[in-house]
């Protein structure tokens, strides 16, 4: 395919992407509406986020060996369909255990399609632009921290919660028919076995490298899974001026994601990841000394969500230049260790934001980045090599 013929094909992958974000994320912003509608603690409905973010972890690196006979399209394709399944369902649940079964059918269609995404959009460009293609793609999650979850809880407070989420499932339902329109169809590539995956973690780099997505994200959301209640009680911040900072981090993170492909031309893959975790690190340890000015909180986060979105793009090409033809199990690995660290630093964030308060809460995030640093030193070890930039197409 095409340079320019590819295009459509990955905004339908990044749509797809973006109605994932939104999905996965959506439930934080209906917690109260939702809360109500269900008889439930509004703190319960915050528990499926994990409850997602597990059951993404767990079946990502599964879905590619049980659909591994199946096309690349048709995978795709599946993802999606259970993704808006599992939307419609969660709209008409009747009670939280039904929520709860709900959300593990959209999480289960999730760790179907983005990892499978990923391989797809990689596989359908030159190789000179794979990094701008997986920007593109991820973009689609990038966005949904932009616009997916403030226009769920913005219809969930006009409309209604149902609504909200009936909303999200007809993105969802228009991912699904762009990509059943505008993919090609891929061959589905070998199929993993255990002794597949065996032999990827024995891949000099690859364990580390996954490792690096796993600390680099649990380290940020310490603070972003709880961003809202952080920056109101770090800053005494107004709720407006809570929202601008989650809508200023949103805006620049999409800036940062689409200059991830220049970086990489220019600096390489492996020097763009070491400077993504610096300059998330700088970001936090300055979290700990800015005076409590709201600005100050304004400006760190914008900062914070530049340096972040550009790590996606370049550490997914890394895996993807590790082991070609085992891209797309490599990819389901990272993603699995994303989600779980999504978890791990929620969690570490809800329980440290009242054990410790505000003030020191960033430190136990550059802690994490400090050894989310160190593994990615010892991934480029391992791996042997330093990727050198890619040559820009003629």
């Amino acid at each position: 395919m095409s340079s320019r013929g590819s295009t459509p094909a990955l905004l339908a992958l990044a749509l797809g992407y973006f109605t994932l974000g939104t999905t996965s994320l959506a439930v934080v912003g209906l917690s109260a509406p939702m809360g109500e509608g269900l008889d439930v603690a509004p703190a319960r409905i915050g528990l499926q986020v994990t409850v997602f973010a597990l059951t993404f972890a767990v079946a990502a690196p599964l879905a590619p060996m049980a659909l591994g006979r199946m096309g690349r399209k048709q995978v795709l394709l599946l993802g999606m369909a259970l993704l808006t399944a599992g939307s419609v369902a969660a709209a008409l649940a009747p009670g939280y255990v039904f929520l709860t079964g709900a959300r593990v059918v959209a999480a289960l269609g999730a760790a179907v399609f983005g990892p499978a995404s990923s391989a797809a959009g990689s596989l359908i460009v030159p190789e000179e632009r794979r990094q701008q293609a997986l920007a593109v793609v991820f973009g689609g999650m990038t966005a949904a921290s932009v616009l997916g979850v403030p226009l769920a809880s913005f219809l969930g407070d006009v409309l209604g919660w149902r609504q909200a989420l009936i909303g999200v499932a007809v993105l969802s339902g228009a991912a699904l028919v762009g990509v059943a329109v505008l993919m090609p169809g891929l061959d589905p590539g070998p199929r993993p076995t255990p002794a597949a995956y065996r032999g990827v973690l024995a891949t000099p780099g690859a364990l580390s490298t996954v490792g690096t997505t796993l600390l680099f994200m649990a380290a940020q959301f310490t603070v972003y899974g709880i961003a809202g209640a952080y920056v109101a009680d770090r800053f005494d911040a107004s709720s407006g001026y809570v929202t601008a900072t989650l809508l200023a981090f949103g805006i620049v993170g999409v800036l940062g994601n689409g200059l991830a492909g220049r970086a990489t031309r220019a600096i390489g893959t492996t020097r763009t990841v070491s400077l993504t975790v610096a300059g998330v690190a700088v970001a936090f340890a300055a979290l700990l000394v800015v005076p409590d000015a709201a600005i100050g909180g304004l400006l760190l986060f914008a900062l914070w969500a530049f340096f972040s979105q550009l790590y996606q793009a370049p550490q997914q090409a890394r895996l993807v230049a590790l082991l070609p033809e085992q891209r797309g199990l490599l990819l389901a690995l990272n993603a699995s260790a994303l989600y779980l660290g999504m978890s791990f630093g929620s969690f570490i964030g809800s329980t440290g934001l009242p054990a410790w308060g505000s003030g020191i809460l960033p430190a136990a995030g550059l802690g994490l980045l400090l050894f989310a640093g160190a593994t990615h030193c010892l991934s480029v070890r391992k791996a042997g090599t330093v990727p050198r930039p890619v040559p820009v197409s003629s």
